[in-house]
Order: structure tokens, then C-alpha cells, then sequence
């Protein structure tokens, strides 16, 4: 008797309607050439093996993407540039700006073409404290002090004035005053005492850490009791300081309102070699500062 042939596994499933085709040939690459991996069991270059993982690190860290992905970089820098000046607009406005100190008034502490960084936040949080420097709009407060800033010419130099602005690059406005806090609501301060030395709640102020030299610490005597929600300020170069001194007896009497505050200098941020933090000086930390009944009330 004839026996038939046994089909071997391949032309079994091929002679099958419907069946599935073979597997055997699955990473054999297409004859169109469209599969780009390696056949199985065949490893991958090492040229190969190093350019995929320089792809998978840009990958993963971001490098390869751009803002505008399909556009040259030079058409996307100038999106970039408007990016971060608003940024730099909204960082200002909310949280710390750059002033430029005009004036020696509050020498050597802060010197002429200084910059200080301003923290616009923490009188959000908390209230104001003696010995602290503090930014605010001295308008109609104080005397004048500040060169006017003459009006721009024309809408691009006050462009240009607004992004130095931005940056702590140009003068403020002229009524933006830069003092140390000396009294706050409720204390009494005096000047002078038996050793030429100002008081504050009958506390007497070592202020040589801060005091221009040769300077005292007033010429003008006065007795004030700062009322609630206003501050008592004056410059560290008294000699040449316009502060509450200059407004004893004229309505408001030098007292400032502390809703005038713009914000505390923290820091010297410019030049380099004047670089260094505005802390609160030791003379101020005295406990028995604390404001008294005796001085809320004005005896």
C-alpha cells in the first residue's frame, strides 16, 4: 500500500485554509526594508548602542526640546526674550525688586550707585521691626530728598527706562526713600540723652555699628510717640539724611504710614565687592525695647 508523504510543519499550516503563516521568519526585515531592528540573536554595534543612549539621556533630560520645534532658533529667541522680561516684570511686582541708591543719605551702610534687593513679601506675614531698612513712597511724607527723574522724551527711552527698572539698572522714582526703622506704633523715641545718645523707650541706641563716621546721632532734638500703623525713620548718615526730623512740627510730623512700605533691603546685591546681607543691628535686639504702656500713651 502507498503511504502519503507527512507534510512537514510549515507546508502543513500553508496547505490549511486560513491558517496562520509561519513565525520563523518574523525579524527577517521586509523586503521594502522597512523594519530597522537587528535579526534575533544578532547585538546591535557599539556605535549603535552609544547613540541610542546619547538619545535616551536628551531624552530624559529635556535637552532636545524646543519651544518651537520646527522653526530656527532665531525666530524663536525673541518669544523667549518676552518671556522673560515678564517674568521678570511679575517677580518684581510681587516679590523682590532691585533699588538703586541715588543718595548718601544712608552712608556707609548703603552707598551712592549701591544696589539692594527688596523683599516685598514678609510684611505680608509679619509686622515691621526696629533696626530693620525699609523701601516706601515718601510722597508728601518726608521733605524731598531725591533728584526728580526728568520725563521721558518719547515712548522708547521709557521703554528702555522700564526695564532698568526692572533690573535695579536705573533711578527710581523720586519719591522712593530708603530709611532704617527707628521706632515703630507705640514707642517713644528721644534724642538726646546725658551721652548724645538716641532712646527708644528710655533704651539708649549704640548705633556705631552703623553710623556714619563723625556723624551724631541728631542735632535736632525731638520727643516723639509714634502712633499705631505709622513708623519713625532715619538715615544712617544723619548729617545728610531728609527723614522724620525734617517734618517735626509740619502737619503729619514726620511720622510715616507703614502702608508706604514697598518692602525690606535684604541684601546689597551690587557691586561684587560690596556684596553681603542687611541684617538687624545688635543695639535693636535689646529686650527692654519692647514698647510700654507709659510710651503707648504719649507721657
Amino acid at each position: 500500500m502507498d503511504t502519503a508523504p507527512v507534510p512537514d510543519g510549515n507546508s502543513f499550516f500553508a496547505a490549511v485554509p486560513g491558517a496562520p503563516a509561519s513565525t520563523d521568519n518574523a525579524d527577517a526585515p521586509s523586503p521594502s526594508g522597512g523594519s530597522h531592528r537587528a535579526p534575533r540573536g544578532v547585538r546591535p554595534s557599539r556605535a549603535e548602542r552609544r547613540s541610542r543612549r546619547r538619545s535616551a539621556s536628551r531624552s530624559r533630560s529635556g535637552r532636545h526640546r524646543r519651544l518651537l520645534p520646527n522653526r530656527p532658533f532665531w525666530q524663536e529667541l525673541p518669544i523667549l526674550i518676552v518671556i522673560a522680561l515678564v517674568a521678570a516684570y511679575l517677580v518684581k511686582t510681587f516679590v523682590f525688586q532691585v533699588f538703586f541708591i541715588p543718595s548718601g543719605s544712608m552712608e556707609n551702610t548703603l552707598r551712592i550707585n549701591d544696589r539692594v534687593l527688596v523683599d516685598k513679601v514678609s510684611y505680608q506675614f509679619r509686622d515691621l521691626r526696629r533696626g530693620e531698612i525699609v523701601v516706601f513712597n515718601a510722597d508728601g511724607v518726608l521733605a524731598p530728598e531725591n533728584a526728580p527723574v526728568q520725563p521721558a522724551p518719547n515712548f522708547l527711552v521709557a521703554a528702555i527706562r522700564g526695564i532698568q527698572g526692572t533690573f535695579g539698572l536705573g533711578q527710581n522714582s523720586e519719591t522712593d526713600y530708603i530709611k532704617r526703622v527707628i521706632g515703630v506704633g507705640g514707642d517713644r523715641v528721644q534724642c538726646c540723652d546725658a551721652q548724645n545718645r538716641l532712646t527708644v523707650n528710655g533704651v539708649a541706641l549704640e548705633e556705631s555699628a552703623y553710623l556714619f563716621p563723625g556723624d551724631a546721632p541728631s542735632l535736632t532734638r525731638f520727643d516723639v510717640v509714634v502712633p499705631a500703623g505709622k513708623m519713625w525713620v532715619m538715615g544712617d548718615h544723619r548729617s545728610a539724611s531728609a527723614d522724620s526730623r525734617s517734618r517735626i512740627g509740619a502737619p503729619g510730623g514726620g511720622f510715616v504710614p507703614t502702608d508706604r512700605v514697598i518692602g525690606r533691603a535684604f541684601a546689597v546685591s551690587w557691586p561684587w565687592r560690596s556684596v553681603r546681607r542687611l541684617s538687624i543691628p545688635e543695639t535693636f535686639k535689646q529686650g527692654s525695647l519692647v514698647s510700654t504702656p507709659q510710651a503707648s500713651s504719649g507721657s
